[in-house]
């Protein structure tokens, strides 16, 4: 490995699933702000991630839904004109015809 490029700050660091409430214990260097105390009393800086193994299709099985930044409704309000306008060039296609 080359030296100097690796980060020296590792610590144990809880990750927290918010799509399931699962939570795990894992060495990281990525900063947090947020805290939390483990069932073992000690506190724990704490990364919040939309998805991991305990929630993701791949690993579970199952199809599951998640759009937790409203990602649908901010497409379909910017471009949701565009299908307006699509329908009727259709509409009068089918009617010149």
């Amino acid at each position: 490995m080359k030296k100097g490029i690796h980060p020296e700050n590792y610590r144990n660091v809880v990750f927290k699933d918010v799509s399931n409430d699962e939570t795990f214990i894992t060495r990281s260097c990525a900063p947090s702000k947020d805290t939390i105390t483990m069932e073992d009393g000690q506190e724990y800086p704490l990364l919040k991630v939309e998805i991991s193994n305990t929630s993701h299709p791949f690993f579970t099985g199952k199809m599951k839904f998640v759009d937790t930044a409203g990602r649908i409704d901010k497409f379909n309000k910017k471009f949701g004109k565009f299908a307006k306008f699509a329908k009727k060039a259709e509409e009068s296609e089918d009617t010149a015809e």
